[in-house]
C-alpha cells in the first residue's frame, strides 16, 4: 500500500501487523497537528465505556467518549465541527477543529444547541516525538490517507471504520477485513 507523506488533518490506518499493540490494533487515527516538533492525534473508533454525563455529571446527555490513546488518559479532549459557536477553536482541517472554550461547550450541550454528531470526547490523546511517526511509518504500521469525509469524520460509525478502510485499500487488506479482532479467537 503506498501511503501519502502525513500532513494535519490526515488519516492513520493501522495496519494488521500491528495486532497486540492495546492502544492502535484496528485503530484509526485524526492527525489533529502534525510538524516538525511531532505529531497528536485521536483514535477516532475506539468507544470507552463512558459518556460524557459519566466524566461531567453537569453535562446530563450520553454523548459517547473515545479512547483518544495512550497519552494524558486522565484529560478530556474534544474535535467539532461548529467553531461558530465554541470560542477558541482551533482548526485542524477541513471543518474540523479541536478544542475550545468547554464551559461554552457545557452550556451549548444543555440548551441542545450541539448535538452528538457535531462533537466527539476523548480520554487521552495519540502523541507521536520528532521523527516517531516516520520511524512507525517506514516500519509499515500505518496507512496514511486523505481525510476524504471532511467534518463528517465525526459522525462516522466506529463498529465498521477499520474494516471499511481495509476493504477500500483491497488486495491482500481485504483479507484481514474479516480476520478477529484478537487471532488467538481463532
Amino acid at each position: 500500500m503506498i501511503s501519502i507523506k502525513p500532513k494535519k488533518g490526515d488519516l492513520l490506518i493501522a495496519e494488521p501487523s500491528i495486532i497486540g499493540d492495546v492502544s492502535f490494533n484496528r485503530s484509526i487515527v485524526l492527525l489533529a497537528d502534525h510538524s516538525l516538533e511531532g505529531s497528536i492525534g485521536f483514535i477516532l473508533n475506539k468507544p470507552l465505556k463512558y459518556s460524557i454525563s459519566d466524566l461531567v455529571p453537569e453535562i446530563e446527555v450520553n454523548f459517547k467518549v473515545y479512547n483518544g490513546g495512550p497519552v494524558e488518559q486522565d484529560n478530556l479532549y474534544f474535535i467539532h465541527k461548529v467553531p461558530e459557536l465554541i470560542p477558541n477553536s482551533i482548526e485542524i482541517s477541513l471543518g474540523i477543529y479541536w478544542g475550545g472554550d468547554f464551559s461554552k461547550v457545557a452550556e451549548l450541550i444543555k440548551n441542545g444547541k450541539i448535538k452528538e454528531n457535531d462533537i466527539r470526547f476523548f480520554l487521552g490523546y495519540s502523541g507521536w516525538e520528532i521523527n516517531q511517526l516516520n520511524h512507525e511509518l517506514n516500519a509499515n504500521s500505518w496507512v496514511v490517507t486523505n481525510n476524504n469525509y471532511k467534518a463528517l469524520i465525526i459522525e462516522k460509525d466506529y463498529e465498521s471504520f477499520w474494516r471499511e478502510k481495509m476493504l477500500e485499500f483491497g488486495g491482500e487488506y481485504s483479507i484481514w477485513s474479516n480476520a478477529p479482532e484478537n487471532p488467538s479467537y481463532n
